[in-house]
């Protein structure tokens, strides 16, 4: 039995400590926003957030979370998620869509930490998210609109 603190809410899970957190959040505990993508902690398609902090959920063993705040596309919540969402559905930011849970959770916690962020900035905090359709133009554009409408 493993403990997870999921989008705010307690969950005791009947699982492996050793299974990785993506498999818990989508095979047991329903939530199929994250996405598996390489498996290795490369492509970033599996990106949630650990207390606020990107990281991949691929390799992840479950039983090393116990006591943290684990945050999923489902439960992106407050100022920032909704703007960013807002933006990527306004300016039709994805094109296939299956890596953009995972900019998006890399979208809301560089601009948690960064409100004017450069186009350096946006390299940096989103590199190694990949994406098949090389959105990377639009996903950037994504970003500095999120960013002025923050700041507005």
């Amino acid at each position: 039995m493993v403990t997870l603190t999921i989008n705010g809410t307690e969950r005791q899970l009947e699982i492996d400590p050793e299974m990785p957190l993506l498999w818990a959040l989508r095979d047991v505990a329903g939530l199929k926003g994250t996405k598996y993508g390489c498996g290795i902690a490369q492509c970033g398609v599996c990106t949630v957030h650990l207390d606020g902090v990107p990281v991949r959920s691929c390799q992840m063993p479950v039983g090393d979370l116990e006591g943290a705040a684990i945050t999923t596309i489902e439960g992106a919540e407050g100022r920032i998620a909704k703007t960013v969402q807002a933006v990527w559905a306004d300016l039709d930011v994805p094109q296939c869509g299956y890596c953009q849970s995972g900019q998006v959770m890399a979208t809301i916690a560089l601009l948690a930490e960064t409100l004017r962020p450069t186009d350096a900035d946006i390299d940096g905090a989103l590199w190694g998210n990949l994406c098949r359709c090389a959105t990377y133009h639009r996903i950037r554009a994504g970003v500095h609109e999120a960013a002025r409408r923050l700041e507005a």
